[in-house]
């Protein structure tokens, strides 16, 4: 096995701190240039390396390269493994990582101009995601006011309804009883037709803004009805 270990690097600012203090990053540089990595192979090494992990600390965290995806890392100038260069020290080196951040620091490790484009090309799709994550989040405040909702009307001895019909399952049962205020029932009914507009793509954006009211109402509108279920 130690064959099979080219280098093994502690990298990253955390590998500075101590266990109380953080969690410690250790990279595996693995060779399978001279080494035939089989499945029985591979499989020993996933065992030992999860025996380690459990025996010295949770937070020790071992990442695995090949050396060949390493060294494809490198010539692209990838800005992951150029930071791990950058910082990383070498706990098991066979000859070649400690030679490899001399040449980086000489500054003869430059990104390709074919990197520079494949790095760039992943902004505008992770711009787009940042809004979609916003959607999908406020769907997620959906669930949380059904969920409670229908808890609410399980508590009365009424079977939950399809969640078009929440709101006035609600309005009847609990707010015309008064047991809740009507505000909580249009809470209901606001959300159940924003998601219905979010998922039929009538709203493509809600903003950051728009996401805090969202969940200040959704908010309450649970902390409300843990009020209600909560009463004898």
């Amino acid at each position: 096995m130690k064959d099979l270990v080219k280098a093994t690097v502690l990298f990253g600012s955390s590998a500075r701190k101590t266990s109380s203090q953080g969690d410690i990053d250790v990279l595996v540089i693995i060779d399978d240039l001279t080494v035939r990595l089989t499945p029985e192979l591979t499989e020993a090494y996933t065992l030992i390396t999860e025996k380690i992990i459990a025996e010295t600390s949770n937070m020790l965290h071992i990442t695995t390269l090949k050396l060949t995806a390493f060294w494809e890392y490198i010539r692209s100038g990838d800005p992951v493994i150029i930071n791990m260069l950058r910082d990383g020290i070498a706990l098991l080196d066979t000859g070649f990582f400690e030679p490899i951040q001399v040449l980086l620091k000489q500054g003869r490790i430059r990104p390709t101009h074919e990197s520079v484009w494949a790095y760039f090309a992943k902004a505008p799709s992770t711009l787009y995601n940042s809004k979609w994550h916003l959607l999908q989040a406020t769907i997620d405040l959906y669930w949380a006011v059904i969920d409670a909702a229908h808890a609410a009307l399980m508590k009365l001895g009424e079977i939950p309804p399809t969640p078009e019909h929440v709101a006035d399952m609600m309005q009847i049962h609990m707010v015309n009883k008064g047991l809740i205020s009507k505000k909580y029932a249009d809470t209901m009914r606001k959300f159940y037709n924003l998601s219905r507009m979010i998922n039929h793509r009538e709203i493509k954006e809600i903003s950051g803004k728009e996401y805090d009211s969202y969940y200040k109402e959704a908010q309450d509108f649970v902390y409300k009805i843990r009020e209600f279920i909560e009463e004898k």
